[in-house]
């Protein structure tokens, strides 16, 4: 699980700070006030650690990756391209990573819980540079950094604390540049007898990235018939075009949820029946082929008890809109994190305000994490209502508002209190209600009068 980020010099970010997640993350906030760029960092990282390219330092991607963030001119702070951007991501691991002692196998060097990743990137003569990057954990760090002087300028040396790499025998060779910006090269290993474990430090970054999903804010369109294999996705895809596919992966390989002790498991089609029933935009649903042997599956839904069978192309938009958000939910791995964008666009708002509910049984019962981008100030308003009837502690959620203040964004975290308040609501912060209920009123006193 991710438990904080910190950035500096990223698009609209000067300086971040440390910013503290929870299992249940919400970044609120008026239009092009950063939020959005604060998912960005994860899902440059995401597409980074899945690239197949070893000397791209950051893939900011294209038109087919998960975010096109453009060039380093696009993403550094001010467009001012001879600053450096400095990303920092701490996460806590599933299990504790021991590492042996390279000299004595039986003796456990390194036991941490939790690991910190940071790195400085550049560019120069138009090409990104790592200027140094490092694990860090306990009182531990172990990373490279470049050399700027000498004739092994450009090169890197390993960064190292509490801790005495041995140099294997013969000329003490510079290290050659990172693997992408997180990675030790080969001959790290080759040149120090002692420091085989530096790979495992890079496997539970790349674990942490591949076990995230994300989901954006335009889905697809509901089609009239879906095409499936038999494959297994890894996600539901960027816009939910692999939602359907997911589920009857799930189906085939009957995957179940648990609901916590003393409750029966569910399928992952039940719990999104369950909920889509509950958030009334359907009574039920069936996917099935629409003949044997054949690859194509259809999804029918009843929108009450007595109506017909129709397809999800024939119900309102609503429908295809949430079931990606349900799937990805209940889809994804335990102890994995789910990015989500807007996922209550062109809800109506009692789903939205729904949407809180479904976010508290995932976070709580299957212990995924949930990182959600929102303007729904029904989403938000339910939220505080469970934090006060105890269905989520008020710790296991972590609120930010971001704002625009002078020519850098903002952020402030919300204070949540047990009772499901918030110590300090911003001034505006889902408009001026209070305002337009005034001005509304004034407006027809005048009317009266004048009549």
């Amino acid at each position: 699980m991710i438990k904080s980020i910190h950035a500096k010099n990223f698009k609209s970010w000067a300086d971040t700070s440390k910013i503290t997640f929870a299992p249940l993350t919400g970044l609120f906030g008026t239009n092009s006030s950063g939020k959005t760029s604060l998912l960005q960092i994860l899902l440059m990282l995401k597409q980074t650690v899945e690239s197949q390219d070893r000397r791209r330092v950051l893939d900011t991607g294209d038109d087919r990756s998960l975010v096109d963030l453009g060039t380093y001119y696009d993403v550094v702070y001010g467009h001012e391209v001879e600053r450096n951007i400095q990303l920092t991501v701490d996460w806590e691991l599933d299990q504790p990573l021991r590492i042996a002692d390279p000299q004595k196998a039986t003796r456990t060097l390194f036991e941490p819980s939790q690991l910190q990743f940071s790195v400085t990137v550049n560019e120069e003569i138009g090409r990104l540079a790592v200027e140094q990057f490092a694990y860090s954990f306990d009182n531990h760090c172990f990373g490279m950094k470049r050399k700027h002087e000498g004739k092994d300028k450009g090169k890197y040396d390993l960064l190292y604390e509490n801790y005495q790499p041995i140099r294997t025998i013969g000329r003490p060779w510079p290290l050659p540049a990172p693997i992408k910006c997180y990675g030790f090269p080969d001959q790290a290993t080759a040149y120090f007898q002692n420091v085989g474990f530096l790979s495992d430090f890079v496997l539970a970054f790349e674990n942490l990235f591949n076990h995230a999903s994300y989901l954006g804010p335009l889905r697809e369109y509901p089609q009239r018939s879906y095409l499936w294999a038999g494959d297994d996705p890894v996600s539901v895809g960027r816009k939910g075009e692999l939602a359907i596919p997911a589920m009857l992966a799930a189906k085939a390989r009957k995957r179940t949820i648990s609901l916590g002790k003393g409750r029966r498991k569910a399928t992952v089609e039940e719990r999104i029946g369950y909920w889509l029933r509950e958030m009334g935009m359907i009574e039920a649903y069936s996917l099935r082929e629409i003949s044997k042997h054949r690859r194509d599956y259809e999804l029918r839904v009843k929108t009450t008890k007595r109506s017909p069978e129709v397809l999800i192309t024939d119900v309102g938009f609503g429908v295809s809109q949430i079931l990606p958000v349900l799937v990805l939910c209940y889809y994804a791995p335990e102890r994995s994190t789910i990015i989500l964008e807007q996922p209550e666009i062109h809800l109506h708002p009692r789903v939205q305000a729904a949407l809180a509910d479904v976010f508290i049984e995932v976070v709580t019962k299957r212990q995924v994490q949930i990182v959600l981008e929102s303007h729904s100030e029904h989403l938000l308003r339910r939220l505080q209502r469970r934090i006060a009837e105890g269905a989520i502690e008020n710790t296991k959620t972590a609120l930010y508002f971001c704002q625009m203040k002078e020519d850098s964004s903002a952020i402030d975290r919300l204070g949540v209190d047990m009772f499901g308040n918030i110590e300090n609501w911003p001034e505006k912060f889902f408009g001026d209600e209070i305002g337009e209920l005034a001005a509304m009123t004034t407006a027809a006193m005048k009317r009266a009068a004048n009549n």
